[in-house]
């Protein structure tokens, strides 16, 4: 006697049709996953996409290690605005917040040393497209420091309060 499942004279059968809730459930986790990925894919460009790269230069005023969760090197860049002066003659400052990347202890170092020397430095940046509270409290990320090796010129006054 021949096996039914090989007799020529089969007929296939067709799968029983899908109910609501079935296309609804295919649908729910369908949408999920297209979510999931959509999320990563911003995660992703928010993490390495670079909005802008420069650098800046000035003298090192901050630097210190912040945060609750997340320790982040965090520095100011007081970047001394060549001559301009306010009404009352006392020169105007701009400072540059930035943020060094973790696990660049190399370049902290530098910074470190620039910044207790007093010295006038050549920041090179990147600027992110967004904060990550893991990376750190600016969008600007040092990679390099140029140091000029000749401390700043301490006789005048760069006090941003004029003292």
């Amino acid at each position: 006697m021949p096996v039914p499942y090989l007799s020529p004279m089969t007929t296939p059968v067709a799968p029983a049709p899908r109910t609501f809730g079935q296309k609804v459930g295919r649908l729910t986790v369908r949408l999920f996953l297209l979510a999931i990925a959509g999320l990563l894919a911003w995660l992703l460009f928010i993490y390495y996409a670079v909005y802008s790269e420069g650098s800046r230069s000035g003298m090192i005023i901050r630097l210190s290690k912040r945060g609750v969760v997340f320790k982040t090197w965090e520095g100011q860049l007081n970047m001394q605005s060549f001559g301009a002066m306010d009404p009352k003659g006392t020169s105007l400052n701009e400072v540059f917040n930035f943020s060094v990347q973790k696990g660049d202890e190399e370049l902290y170092r530098q910074l470190e040393a620039a910044s207790l020397s007093g010295e006038r430095v050549n920041l090179h940046y990147v600027e992110r497209y967004a904060r990550l509270p893991w990376r750190g409290e600016t969008t600007c990320f040092v990679t390099r420091v140029e140091r000029s090796g000749t401390p700043a010129d301490t006789g005048r006054d760069r006090s941003p309060v004029g003292h």
